[in-house]
C-alpha cells in the first residue's frame, strides 16, 4: 500500500513538474514540445521500476516498420500505454476524447503535439471531417497515428471486439498497419490495486499490409493482439 502510494504521488507531481518545465515549449517548435512528452514516458518507466520492482520488456522491436508509412494499434489496458509508446516510436499521434483538450496545461500539450480529438457518440460538423484530418496529419509528417481499437481501457482478462472504427482508418490511410499488444493492465490496471515485482511487456508484432478485405483486417488485427495478450498472461 505504502509503495503503491509513494509511486502515485511521485509520477504525478513528476508530470506536474514537466508539464511546467516546458510550458514555454508551447510557443516553440512542435518538435521541442514532444521531447516533453517523452520524457513523461522515460519518467513513468522509472518510477514502475524504483517504486514497484517492475520490469519493463520489448519484444519484437525487429518488426518496427522503418521503410514504409504506417499506424499502430495497440491494446489498452492502462495509463502506461499512453506516456511509454512515445519512447519505443516516433512520437506517435494520438485521437483522444475532444473533452481532454479543455484540461488546463494538459490540454494545450495535447493540441500543441498534434492530438486528433473527436467528440464521441455525436455527429458533429468536426467529427464528419474526422479521416480527413487524419490524412492530412499521417501525409504531412514521419509520425505514425497510433489508435486503441478496445475503444477504452479494460482488464488483462477482457476481450471486447475491437471497434469497427479501426477498418475505417486501415482503408482510408491505406497503409500498413503495426499491431502492439502490451499486458500493463496485470501491473498498472485501470481501477484496483497496483502490483509490485512484475514485468510490463510492450510485444511489437508483425505488421499487417494494406489492402486486406476491411472484415480480415479486423479479425486478423484482434487475433493477433489477443492471442498474444494470452501467451504474455
Amino acid at each position: 500500500m505504502i509503495r503503491n502510494l509513494l509511486f502515485s504521488i511521485f509520477f504525478f507531481l513528476g508530470i506536474i513538474i514537466i508539464s511546467i518545465i516546458f510550458l514555454p515549449a508551447l510557443l516553440l517548435p512542435r518538435k521541442i514540445t514532444l521531447l516533453g512528452g517523452k520524457l513523461m514516458g522515460y519518467w513513468a518507466k522509472f518510477c514502475l521500476r524504483f517504486f514497484l520492482s517492475v520490469k519493463i520488456v520489448i519484444k519484437g522491436r525487429e518488426n518496427i516498420i522503418t521503410d514504409q508509412k504506417f499506424f499502430i494499434a495497440a491494446s489498452h489496458q492502462s495509463m502506461f500505454e499512453t506516456f511509454y509508446l512515445q519512447t519505443v516510436f516516433n512520437s506517435p499521434v494520438f485521437i483522444l476524447k475532444k473533452e481532454l483538450l479543455r484540461i488546463p496545461i494538459f490540454g494545450w500539450y495535447l493540441k500543441k503535439i498534434g492530438s486528433i480529438s473527436i467528440n464521441r457518440n455525436k455527429i458533429s460538423k468536426d467529427n464528419l471531417g474526422f479521416f480527413e484530418e487524419i490524412l492530412r496529419t499521417v501525409n504531412g509528417s514521419d509520425r505514425p497515428l497510433i489508435i486503441f481499437p478496445q475503444g477504452t481501457r479494460v482488464l488483462p482478462n477482457e476481450r471486447p471486439p475491437f471497434k469497427k472504427g479501426a477498418i475505417r482508418i486501415y482503408k482510408e490511410l491505406n497503409i500498413a498497419c503495426q499491431p502492439v499488444a502490451i499486458n500493463s493492465g496485470n501491473v498498472w490496471p485501470k481501477k484496483g490495486t497496483i502490483n509490485t515485482h512484475r514485468t510490463i511487456t510492450v510485444s511489437i508484432l508483425r505488421h499487417i499490409n494494406a489492402g486486406m478485405e476491411k472484415e480480415n483486417f479486423l479479425q486478423n488485427l484482434e487475433s493477433k493482439i489477443y492471442n498474444e495478450l494470452d501467451l504474455l498472461g
